[in-house]
């Protein structure tokens, strides 16, 4: 055994543990004989298998082990050679275990010109204007569904759309009738509406959250604060439903200015923190004038 220490549950083959020479020659033709260190451990894996492991001299490759595994046959007396590879060891220089891109993002990284792809599942969106084939039907040559007869406004809209174009088209948008498709995305247009993806609820409360946190009642600069944002006259606040929790700061001396802040927070540039007094204005000055009278 050379001195070499034993490791492993399965106690090793004699054999093969013997078979030190022949590991030894087996890494030296995988590595060279320059890169092989000292023998330091013996490791059985299996019955009459068993795994010799070499110090590593490889420059970068600190504690990283050559490990060469050894077999031999049920009552065979010669040790084969099995495999020659290269392990870390418990002490081994490793790699950073990988991160995806998307996971190692932090808020700044995203400078001019780089694309931040959003995933199609992401958690912080949403559909938009969700609007379904069931939901919005054409009007026009469109049959009837299995079973269901046609209606009888639908079915006098379509005979007279075929003898005038004007009337085909006033009975389509007619009271009752299912807007067209090109109706629908013409007044979501109008309005607004034609993003494919909004915010989602779990997107807002991050959103908030992360906002409380940089601009929020809790920070230093709002615990020192002489009032709130709530009552400050350089606040803006926001639409929908974070009009009642936040709001646009526009002050260009304060902190915050141009960043969401919580209606909590606070900082000395506040409207009302101190009113200036007006400056004294001199009183005009009195002129004496010097004449003289004529002779």
């Amino acid at each position: 055994m050379r001195g070499a220490a034993v490791r492993g549950r399965v106690t090793p083959d004699q054999q093969c543990a013997d078979a030190v020479d022949l590991a030894r020659a087996a890494a030296e033709e995988a590595a060279g004989a320059e890169q092989i260190g000292d023998h330091i451990g013996v490791t059985a894996d299996d019955t009459r298998v068993v795994t010799h492991l070499f110090e590593c001299r490889l420059p970068g490759y600190r504690g990283w082990r050559w490990a060469v595994t050894v077999a031999r046959a049920s009552r065979a007396r010669t040790v084969t050679l099995d495999e020659t590879v290269l392990l870390p060891g418990p002490d081994a220089l490793l790699a950073p275990e990988w991160v995806p891109w998307n996971e190692r993002l932090r808020p700044g990284d995203l400078g001019p010109g780089d694309l931040l792809p959003t995933e199609g599942e992401d958690l912080r969106l949403e559909p938009g204007l969700a609007v379904g084939d069931e939901e919005l039907v054409e009007t026009d040559g469109v049959a009837p569904a299995a079973g269901e007869a046609p209606a009888e406004g639908a079915a006098a809209a379509t005979a007279e759309g075929a003898g005038a174009g004007e009337d085909a088209g006033a009975a389509a948008a007619a009271p009752g009738g299912v807007p067209r498709r090109a109706e629908i995305a013409a007044v979501a247009d109008e309005l607004g509406m034609t993003r494919h993806r909004v915010l989602s609820r779990y997107g807002l409360h991050i959103a908030a959250d992360r906002w409380e946190e940089e601009y929020g009642p809790k920070t230093p600069m709002a615990q020192a604060a002489p009032a709130s944002c709530v009552s400050c006259g350089f606040l803006m606040p926001l639409a929908g439903s974070l009009r009642r929790a936040f709001g646009v700061c526009a002050n260009e001396f304060a902190p915050a200015d141009g960043h969401v802040v919580s209606l909590a927070y606070g900082c000395g540039g506040h409207s009302e923190a101190a009113v200036m007094p007006k400056p004294v204005e001199p009183p005009p000055p009195v002129l004496d004038t010097m004449g003289a009278d004529p002779t």
